[in-house]
């Protein structure tokens, strides 16, 4: 097994600190330097803003210093480096991990050459040359991370975590607080319109229950807001979520050019019924209307909840096709790090 070095989010309850985990799961002896820990206050409030928006070009500086100490204070040699996200490193920073003379892994599940976050990303894409494994969840973004002179490029599907979403072994498990017919579970985003999305559902009455950040700030809220049943989930709420309902909506982000989210594995996985969006990559994951519903539009996607939730041995027959193709599919956490760390493993670092 292999010594790797993983920086990024180390907080078990992020997606980036579940595939730290994972990491962990499959035998691997692992340690986390977390840089969004340690920039912390310099990436919030109004610096975080101002770093975001430059490509975190002032935070150079410290993070090579930074990097610097983390390779001094190392337990042991790496034999992988793992970068999740690579959003606040140069050239630079890269360099000096070099320095461990081993393979230097990105994974990044946004989408970082695409046109929505503007100079966010400006210094991962002039690092792209230096690492030598990158994986990326869209097809564009692996031909576009080529074109900038990335080696040994992948594209792999988001994924589930076999730990944190396995559902719960009985539906009387799950708080009542959680239970629901159809439930949406995402963040309201300017422009993307999920708000508009929802209040159609409402208005063909679509019995919906909204859990997420920021509702408050769509211009529908005062609509929505018997709808509206909490903050962002996470951990095991999460789950009770969405095994909890017997319809869960999955909706993409059009600015970061979707056609799959981790959503469309966790909620099959969790045991819900997935209702997403007809996408190219949703109808090559699942069969529709067998393994999860699609949906081209709200009017679509309020008449398949109606019907479903008319029929309840057709709805619980999906949810259990789907739960057993995302399950064949091996699109957990450990099967993608496995993947990715068996490619890292048989390529020669980059000079």
């Amino acid at each position: 097994m292999a010594n790797i070095l993983y920086i990024g989010d180390g907080f078990s309850g992020s997606t980036a600190g579940q595939r730290a985990d994972a990491l962990k799961r499959l035998g691997h002896a692992v340690e986390i330097k977390d840089p969004y820990k340690a920039f912390e206050r310099k990436l919030k409030s109004l610096m975080g803003a101002l770093n975001f928006r430059t490509g975190y070009a002032l935070l150079q500086s410290g993070m090579i210093n930074w990097l610097k100490q983390v390779m001094t204070d190392l337990k042991a040699k790496p034999d992988i480096i793992w970068v999740d996200m690579g959003e606040l490193m140069g050239p630079e920073c890269l360099k000096v991990m070099k320095s461990a003379n081993c393979p230097i892994v990105l994974y990044n599940v946004d989408d970082p050459t695409g046109p929505r976050d503007g100079n966010r990303f400006r210094a991962l894409i002039k690092s792209i040359p230096l690492y030598d494994v990158i994986a990326v969840v869209r097809p564009e973004t692996a031909r576009e991370c080529e074109a900038l002179g990335g080696k040994n490029v992948m594209h792999v599907f988001r994924s589930y975590d076999e730990v944190m979403h396995r559902p719960f072994l009985s539906k009387d498990e799950i708080p009542e607080k959680f239970k629901s017919d159809v439930v949406f579970i995402g963040t309201w985003m300017r422009y993307e319109r999920r708000d508009e999305f929802m209040l159609r559902l409402v208005e063909m009455g679509v019995p919906v229950s909204i859990w997420g950040d920021r509702w408050q700030k769509s211009p529908n809220f005062s609509r929505l807001e018997s709808h509206w049943r909490g903050n962002a989930l996470s951990g095991r709420d999460y789950v009770a979520a969405i095994q909890g309902s017997k319809i869960c909506i999955g909706m993409l982000s059009k600015g970061n050019r979707d056609l799959h989210t981790t959503r469309s594995l966790e909620i099959p996985f969790a045991g819900g019924l997935f209702c997403g969006e007809r996408t190219s990559e949703h109808t090559y994951l699942y069969k529709e209307n067998e393994e999860a519903v699609f949906w081209s539009d709200a009017a679509e996607c309020a008449k398949a909840c109606l019907d479903l939730l008319k029929n309840n041995a057709r709805r619980e027959a999906i949810t259990v096709a789907g739960m057993r193709k995302v399950r064949d599919l091996q699109l957990g956490n450990e099967d993608i790090c496995k993947k990715i760390l068996t490619r890292a493993l048989a390529v020669k670092t980059s000079v």
